[in-house]
């Protein structure tokens, strides 16, 4: 039987999951939150976690390496998105490597870790909110919003679970260029957007060329260079 420690508000989900993972908890372990103090974003930024929300880290322990973390984002969108789609009947788009998208507002974002030996899934989903703080009204959405309809968490929950532990088991056993054809099927990020994209050394603009075997992103440049992004932040491009 499946362990989910649910908190009304923690820090962090993927903090305490961590505590869990060197303990030798069991592979399907879940801490989940429905508002979190310090939620944590992709490179080190903080993710907006009032309540409204579900806030949750999955602890897997598949037969991965670190290497394939990128992969394993890829992976963990594609099963939030599915779960999304059958439990809710909302298609998202998926934004490499790690939001989930509606019409370019982001519903959910993604962040895998290797810690303790295993694999910490944390994912970051909009679900009853019906409005967001001023930064984020024009770049952020829920559930409730798309659909109308408020949402049970605790429901959702298991499906996305269920959802995520298949797509990693699709990674582990099919390898991955079952991922990412699933993943440029998914996305209208991966091939042919115009986008900008935020690097450490400034921001370069051109159109996606598809991903690397390694799950990173191909940009073709305005000046007909091909850049391999694998890391940045990605938007679209006027």
């Amino acid at each position: 039987m499946r362990t989910i420690e649910w908190h009304e508000t923690i820090d962090t989900t993927m903090r305490r999951a961590a505590e869990l993972a060197r303990a030798g908890c069991a592979a399907g372990t879940v801490v989940a939150a429905r508002s979190q103090t310090a939620g944590i974003g992709r490179m080190g930024r903080t993710w907006d976690s009032r309540p409204g929300g579900l806030y949750f880290t999955l602890v897997l322990r598949p037969r991965l390496e670190p290497a394939q973390l990128p992969l394993t984002t890829l992976a963990l969108g594609l099963g939030v998105a599915d779960a999304l789609q059958l439990f809710a009947g909302v298609a998202a788009d998926l934004r490499w490597p790690n939001d989930v998208l509606v019409a370019d507002r982001k519903l959910a974002g993604i962040l895998a870790q290797f810690q303790e030996g295993a694999l910490l899934a944390g994912v970051g989903l909009n679900v009853n909110q019906t409005e967001f703080p001023r930064e984020l009204s024009g770049i952020a959405t829920s559930l409730r919003i798309e659909t109308g309809k408020e949402q049970d968490p605790e429901i959702l929950l298991r499906a996305l679970v269920r959802s995520i532990e298949s797509h990693v088991e699709i990674l582990e056993t099919s390898g991955a260029s079952a991922i990412l054809r699933l993943f440029e099927n998914a996305s209208s990020y991966a091939n042919g957007r115009r986008v900008t994209v935020e690097l450490p050394g400034g921001e370069i603009r051109g159109i996606t060329a598809g991903l690397t075997p390694e799950g990173f992103l191909r940009v073709r440049r305005d000046d007909g260079q091909m850049v391999t992004v694998t890391a940045g932040g990605v938007r679209p491009a006027p």
